[in-house]
């Protein structure tokens, strides 16, 4: 194996990863089981921690002696649609082609748990001062909703890391940030009537309208306002709409409108504030108005899903690990919500850092290349030295 070219292990791996169709919508059972099954034959054994409806699950399990807090891998199983996408060869099965692997997740972020899988024995087979966590976790890509499920399972066991790596997609480039992500409904409830005697029903629709004007312009108004932060390629808070549904036909006035808005905002912001504008301008103009022909008229906003913010410090131990291992001194910050924001939330000290280029990721004939995935085996083997080392170095920087 050169430098620039991974395990066969690891290519090994990320070919049958990439067969189990995990997306979001579809259980991640088949996938876990089969995780689950190899590190059992490695005599390691896993926690399961599933979802309200036992179709899916998270994996944890531990390489190594806990004599002290280790480091968790951290990575999420499952996958965006191919829907509608014109892709060149099937997703679903690994295509290898000019030292590139193509399939659904291949880059967001099948290729890191391939690498960390692959890793394991190497892992086992020294005596490690500080164990590594493995942690795949589910539904990341519809809000990270497996992490807060796997971090109580943690929490019940008693585990608690001493750091994480989230091994997105960055380029093998430390990220030590990210915005905050949020996503809500609004759902609109006016009043049916004949179009030809509009005026004596509630268009939901039309109120609706004028809700997404409105965020439109709040957004605007604090794209130029601020706050700021240019370390981020999107210095400020964002938020957009992104599905509308509403009416039954042109000739009636329809009572019932839902849409769908996102909200990206910067670590340290107020992610209500926005929000309780839209609120207020519901509450004080909106329904007044609505509430003059029908008093049942009504305007609700529903948080649907909420990943947190990721902040660590340059100087954080973590940030030095990530950057010494990685041979990369540049810091960035992610422009994308991970799952390290739950465990930002809970304590733990994470960074992202994973092979493979997020300009890849979601779109059709997603790839990573092999150099990235050669890179990714150099760092858990440095990573390996790291937890065989009896404590912590001084001079691998500060941070709790």
């Amino acid at each position: 194996m050169s430098r620039d070219s991974p395990s066969r292990r690891s290519l090994e791996l990320l070919e049958t990863l990439i067969g189990f169709d995990t997306v979001s919508r579809n259980s991640n059972l088949g996938l876990i089981e089969w995780i689950r099954d190899y590190l059992e034959r490695l005599g390691v054994a896993s926690r399961l921690s599933y979802d309200a409806t036992k179709k899916k699950a998270n994996l944890f399990a531990t390489l190594g002696e806990p004599r002290a807090p280790g480091i968790a891998l951290c990575g999420h199983t499952d996958v965006v649609p191919v829907d509608g996408q014109p892709w060149d060869s099937d997703p679903f099965k690994a295509l290898k082609h000019e030292n590139r692997i193509y399939g659904r997740g291949s880059a967001d972020m099948k290729g890191f748990i391939a690498c960390t899988l692959a890793a394991a024995p190497m892992f086992l087979e020294v005596s490690l001062e500080r164990p590594v966590y493995l942690a795949y976790t589910y539904d990341e890509e519809v809000g990270c909703l497996g992490a807060p499920v796997l971090l109580r399972d943690m929490q019940a066991a008693g585990i608690r890391p001493r750091g994480c790596i989230v091994g997105e997609p960055t380029g093998m480039q430390v990220m030590i940030g990210h915005k905050g992500h949020r996503r809500y409904a609004c759902r609109v409830h006016g009043l049916e009537a004949h179009s030809s005697l509009a005026a004596s029903g509630v268009n939901a629709i039309e109120y609706a309208a004028r809700l997404i004007a409105r965020l439109r312009e709040i957004a605007l108004e604090l794209r130029e306002h601020g706050p700021h932060d240019d370390s981020f390629s999107v210095p400020y808070l964002t938020m957009s709409t992104g599905t509308i549904r509403g009416g039954t036909a042109a000739n009636i006035v329809p009572r019932g409108c839902e849409f769908h808005f996102d909200l990206r905002y910067l670590p340290g912001a107020d992610a209500d504030a926005p929000v309780e504008r839209l609120r207020r301008f519901a509450s004080d103009t909106l329904l007044p108005e609505m509430r003059d022909v029908s008093a049942e008229a009504d305007i609700r906003f529903e948080l649907e899903e909420d990943a947190p913010f990721l902040d660590i410090g340059a100087e954080h131990r973590m940030t030095y690990l990530g950057t010494r291992l990685s041979g990369n001194a540049r810091l960035g910050r992610a422009p994308f919500a991970t799952d390290g924001g739950h465990f930002h939330r809970a304590g733990v000290p994470t960074i992202v850092i994973g092979p493979g280029s997020i300009e890849q990721a979601h779109k059709p004939n997603e790839y990573i290349e092999l150099s990235q995935i050669a890179e990714c085996e150099r760092f858990l083997e440095g990573l390996k030295g790291e937890l065989c080392s009896p404590g912590d170095n001084p001079s691998q920087g500060a941070g709790a």
